[in-house]
């Protein structure tokens, strides 16, 4: 970190007086933005969507729960994936302290993932999330939101993500949708965003931005790669890959002790 300009405190009170200007005049925007958010037309939702859930098999209705309002984590857990996505664990480990305030203000949060609903409870448990967690295997859900992703997408190398022709990193990416449930029990899709779209939503960014070295996302990636892991693995090593998987580090073997003589002695 570069040396910093150090000033007396009046010079330094009239910096952050400056600086509280420009925040304020950013508070006034982002309340304005969220009300053009809120303004937004609706699509009313035509198709039936169920999902396997610890409840058993439910549709997007019932995952509102009784409330009016869903808000849905599109969580990056393919079938095939051993594990879920980092940045959308890291996103998801600011969930549980949220729910009750959510719950209590007429809104549901739910995660859902194409992963069978077996693998997203090992890794739930894993975690110790109390946020409710629901597959979509078998379900168009995640490809009619466009976070999901066919082999044709990859063959064709192009896939249609954040309201835009992207090339083709993954089978799954990450994003939010919200949904409003009327008194008949129509359900409108009011929302979704993708992407660095849904970073406010990730609470320690909001630390870091007031702390002197911010995010300090140095490289490779100039992202969350760079740093973030699942919670119970930062002693670790490894790394995280393009896809937002974590790829353990590798094991060098010592030269000079046969593999066959430490298995033999591990399992004595």
């Amino acid at each position: 970190m570069e040396a910093h300009k150090v000033v007396s405190r009046d010079e330094w009170l009239a910096a952050r007086k400056a600086l509280l200007a420009k925040e304020k005049e950013h508070t006034r925007a982002r309340d304005a933005l969220s009300a053009e958010r809120r303004a937004l037309p609706w699509v009313k939702i035509e198709k039936v969507y169920v999902f396997d859930g610890p409840n058993g098999r439910e549709t997007l209705e019932d995952l509102f729960a009784g409330r009016s309002q869903l808000i849905v984590k599109h969580f990056m857990l393919g079938p095939d994936w051993e594990e879920g996505c980092v940045g959308c664990s890291f996103q998801t480990d600011h969930f549980d302290g949220a729910l009750p305030h959510l719950e209590h203000h007429d809104v549901t949060l739910v995660a859902v993932s194409r992963a069978p609903l077996a693998k997203i409870e090992a890794f739930r448990k894993r975690m110790g999330w109390g946020v409710k967690w629901v597959s979509s295997y078998g379900s168009d859900f995640n490809f009619d939101f466009h976070v999901s992703f066919t082999e044709e997408d990859a063959a064709r190398g192009r896939v249609y993500y954040n309201y835009e022709e992207q090339p083709f990193v993954s089978d799954e990416l990450s994003g939010e949708s919200v949904f409003f449930r009327d008194a008949n029990g129509n359900v409108f899709h009011t929302y979704s965003a993708y992407a660095r779209g849904t970073e406010s939503l990730i609470n320690t960014y909001n630390f870091l931005d007031l702390t002197p070295k911010g995010r300090n996302e140095t490289g490779p990636r100039h992202n969350l790669t760079d740093w973030v892991r699942h919670h119970d693995r930062y002693d670790d090593g490894g790394r995280v890959d393009h896809t937002g998987r974590y790829v353990a580090p590798e094991r060098i073997e010592p030269c000079c002790e046969p593999a066959v003589e430490r298995r033999e002695e591990k399992t004595a």
